[in-house]
């Protein structure tokens, strides 16, 4: 069950975002202050406690914005819709909606990097059986759009599920038995499946 949060900074300009601020916000902090950035911005992939149980705290330590997809439940400062842009320093943060996991859920884009929060993991995917899941939605999520970027792009999930802790797209395509050729009617059966 362990989360990742992700602290992506622009070490030029010294600023930063930490993506799904969950649970060791005092890491967090320890590893900013190490690496000489200040947090602007904190991130959420979706709204569920386990990603966003940090974010008052990293806002109080550090006087970041919290930033979540418009549909997010979770209190934030800003907003943020499929393909729209955030800059961290000379970073350009692209936002991409990847429902299915929940309705808010995005994929965070950044220098060949994205950050996919629950929607996929290393050899796995997220849930769609929790409130606001949905099979469907994810599998366009899944197909019509992480599969849509270049296979060098690196994935870093939301969980340390997989046999390492990072991979890429191309690896996935290839390893991942989820993302397995199939069609929509299919992919919803899958799901089912325990």
């Amino acid at each position: 069950m362990q989360n990742f949060a992700y602290l992506v900074g622009d070490e030029r300009t010294g600023l930063a975002a930490v993506i799904d601020p969950a649970w060791d916000v005092l890491m967090i902090l320890e590893v900013a202050k190490r690496r000489n950035v200040r947090i602007v911005f904190a991130i959420d992939t979706h709204n569920h406690p386990d990603h966003t149980s940090g974010n008052r705290e990293i806002a109080k330590a550090t006087g970041a914005k919290i930033v979540a997809h418009e549909y997010s439940r979770t209190r934030k400062d800003l907003s943020v819709k499929d393909g729209e842009t955030l800059h961290v320093g000379s970073l350009e943060l692209k936002f991409i909606h990847t429902p299915g996991h929940s309705p808010d859920h995005v994929s965070i884009l950044v220098e060949g990097k994205l950050m996919t929060g629950d929607t996929l993991f290393v050899g796995e995917c997220g849930r769609t059986d929790l409130p606001g899941g949905s099979a469907e939605q994810l599998y366009h999520s899944l197909f019509d759009k992480v599969l849509k970027l270049p296979d060098n792009v690196e994935v870093y999930p939301g969980h340390d599920y997989g046999a390492k802790p990072h991979s890429t797209i191309g690896e996935e395509r290839v390893h991942n038995y989820v993302l397995k050729p199939r069609t929509l009617k299919e992919f919803v059966e899958f799901m089912k499946e325990p």
